[in-house]
């Protein structure tokens, strides 16, 4: 066995500081491998006792009978780093460090918590300030959570890796009492050695775990986690994550727009996109997204049936499906007939969605025929139950009901409680019945199955010869003007509108002579990057008003920064072209190429997308740019939105892709990048960069 392997499924376990006492956090341990099931050898070490919960107990480390496959500990800071020490002196497989006092706390911490990985040598460790982990496949529990001390935990199919120990033990509370069951739920917290992409990586192959459910904070190690993420697509696992931490309270100043419309938040979208992984929106969903997901019932297409008996509850649950883009037709004339002969009399409304069949609630058999009918009709590929008071009040067969019609259909079948009823909840739950408490649940569900359907991954990056290094004559370093920032862009293939540096109003009159008969005058500065912030843009100026516009410009200029400039560009007007954004951003997370609407309203619009850069140096696909293009809301002004002329798309996405070009090359080398605008003109007259930004850092020694 790996120590991975081990840690999962240890066949013995030592409790490092283990207490007689099971009312205290250190002697729940024990108690909790007994009381849950656990069939391996469990060492209790603990130099004041000679037994504990009638197992023999043992004064130290080095007095265990053998090397254990994990060990918990729960000893403080300042004494688990001796104890990690002897455990992997002995040979222990993996140990469970319970102590706070780490990185959480600052400097000191994070060097006590380095301190702790250099006493573990080549043994993994999970934490430290971790609350362990749960095997409810194997019936191991390897933790101190207060949630274990409930009866009848659930095994089922949804892997849960926290990196919050409380969030873990608040999941497991809510779970047991709605009948969901969990496979493995691990708690990754400081990730001093283990993280979250390990574990990723080992549920991928775990045979029990059909979803993968994660809370994060942070990503450590962006590229362990890619590869893990990508694994368990391959396997077929959906993963699902909830990242906090998703708003930007004050974003870092930066020379470009991109710094300011690409936060952190942008970037794991990014990362989730491209990874396949489903964004959990809400807390809530991060157990109501894998519970459908876990039934393993594909969703073919976004036909909805409702089934109610209570028409207000059908209405809510329509709302919501319908805000999310679910169809929700009428039965056809078939299915309708066969509702009919199923229930006589007036008491149900048959011909519309929400179908209303009113005695159902009341007679289970009523209630598995309207089903059967529905699931076997073409028109529909899934269906959502409304369980109502009458059904809430024998849920054993209401939910009986539900579960003999599993077997007549793969189709997603779900259900939606009304009335606050947990106990239906449960009973449903356990009979392997999705059953959500909220609308919104409900269509949160069924988009993330819509989602996780058999598409495959995002296109792959193409693989490609390393890109070259950037040219030899690229200036050293600082913030480039727009002169030289586009003619860096130009190396790599960007075309620029046609321009003309000039420092006297006759050289500004001559540039108009061959770029007329209007032109657009700019500020050229390479340390004021939001020109038309100081007055420093003229759009739109006749020849004649040239020589007095560039005098005014100078002027508002100084007014605004104190000091008159001397250069400025006289460039060629562009007219009738869809105005794009195209940024360079950098995070932890790894590089990213920004598409968006541009222009001077880009921070208003908002409307971006970010596109990760693969990190072995492999060049992006023109599928892959076109995809992020169009998610964009604005997507339809480049594609001939209401009789407009369609944009040159091909060479836009060209243009992107030079550009990633250029950030690959330039490597560590490029800070800060951005075209805005990039126009895009007609299909066929390609685009050119109207205005850029190039922050450059001195190459770094190799």
């Amino acid at each position: 066995m790996s120590a991975l392997e081990k840690l999962l499924r240890p066949r013995s376990v030592a409790v490092v500081g283990a207490s007689a006492d099971p009312a205290k956090t250190s002697g729940r341990p024990v108690a909790y491998l007994r009381k849950h099931g656990f069939q391996g050898a469990i060492y209790p070490v603990n130099p004041k006792a000679s037994e504990i919960d009638g197992l023999a107990c043992y004064p130290d480390v080095r007095s265990l009978p053998q090397a254990p496959d994990v060990a918990i500990v729960l000893l403080g800071a300042d004494r688990t780093q001796q104890a990690v020490r002897e455990l992997a002196d002995i040979g222990a497989g993996a140990a469970i460090v319970l102590a706070s006092g780490y990185s959480e706390t600052g400097e000191a911490g994070a060097r006590r918590q380095r301190e702790l990985r250099e006493a573990a040598g080549a043994m993994r460790i999970l934490g430290p300030n971790t609350i362990g982990l749960v095997n409810l496949t194997d019936r191991i529990v390897l933790s101190a959570s207060g949630a274990l001390e409930m009866d009848g935990l659930v095994s089922g199919g949804i892997g849960l890796v926290s990196q919050s120990g409380g969030i873990l033990g608040a999941l497991l509370s809510r779970a047991t009492a709605r009948g969901i069951g969990f496979s493995k739920l691990i708690s990754t917290s400081n990730e001093v050695d283990l993280d979250l992409a390990d574990f990723v990586d080992a549920l991928a192959d775990d045979p029990a775990t059909r979803v993968i459910a994660l809370y994060v904070e942070s990503i450590r190690n962006p590229r362990t986690f890619r590869t893990a993420a990508r694994k368990a697509a391959r396997a077929g696992k959906p993963v699902v994550a909830f990242k906090i931490g998703r708003s930007d309270s004050g974003a870092q100043a930066a020379a470009s727009h991109t710094g300011a419309l690409a936060g952190a938040d942008a970037m794991y979208d990014a990362l989730f996109e491209e990874t396949g992984i489903i964004r959990a929106q809400t807390f809530s969903d991060l157990l109501d997204i894998p519970l459908a997901l876990a039934s393993g019932r594909p969703l073919g297409g976004r036909r909805v049936a409702i089934l109610t008996s209570t028409g207000g509850a059908g209405t809510l649950v329509a709302d919501s499906l319908g805000v999310t883009g679910f169809a929700l037709p009428a039965p056809d004339a078939r299915c309708g007939a066969a509702l009919r002969a199923l229930q006589t009399g007036d008491h149900a409304a048959l011909d519309r969605n929400p179908i209303d069949v009113t005695l159902a609630g009341l007679q289970p058999e009523l209630l598995r025929g309207a089903i059967r009918i529905v699931l076997e009709s073409d028109q529909y590929d899934a269906m959502v139950v409304i369980v109502g008071s009458s059904g809430v009040a024998r849920p054993e067969l209401m939910a009986g009901a539900l579960k003999d019609t599993l077997a007549l259909s793969d189709k997603p079948l779900l259900a939606y409680i009304s009335p606050h009823a947990p106990q239906a909840a449960e009973t449903l739950g356990r009979y392997g019945i999705p059953a959500f408490h909220t609308p919104e649940s409900v269509s949160a569900a069924l988009s993330a199955m819509w989602q996780a359907r058999p598409r495959g991954l995002p296109a792959q990056a193409e693989a490609v010869a390393p890109a070259p290094r950037a040219p030899v004559d690229c200036p050293g370093q600082g913030q480039l003007d727009e002169a030289q920032a586009k003619a860096l862009f130009a190396r790599f293939g960007i075309p620029g509108v046609r321009e003309i540096v000039v420092h006297t109003e006759e050289q500004a009159a001559e540039a108009v002579r061959q770029l007329g008969p209007r032109v657009v005058l700019k500020l050229l500065s390479g340390e004021i990057t939001h020109k038309s912030d100081v007055g420093g843009v003229a759009v739109g100026v006749p020849a004649e008003h040239v020589a007095a516009r560039l005098r005014r410009m100078a002027d508002d200029v100084q007014r605004h920064t104190g000091r008159r400039p001397d250069a400025f560009l006289v460039q060629e007007m562009v007219t009738g072209a869809a105005e794009v954004i195209v940024g360079l951003h950098k995070d932890p997370l790894g590089a990213a190429i920004l598409l968006g609407m541009g222009g001077v309203v880009a921070e208003l619009i908002r409307d971006t997308t970010l596109l990760l850069l693969p990190e072995d140096g492999a060049a992006l696909t023109p599928a892959q740019v076109e995809a992020a293009l169009r998610r964009l809301k604005t997507w339809p002004l480049l594609d001939g939105y209401r009789g407009r002329e369609r944009a040159d798309v091909p060479a836009l996405v060209e243009a992107v892709l030079a550009f990633a070009r250029m950030a690959q090359a330039l490597q560590d080398r490029l800070a800060e990048a951005e075209i805005n605008p990039l126009f895009v003109r007609r299909m066929g007259q390609g685009v050119c960069a109207a205005d850029g930004v190039a922050v450059l850092d001195h190459p770094r020694a190799p």
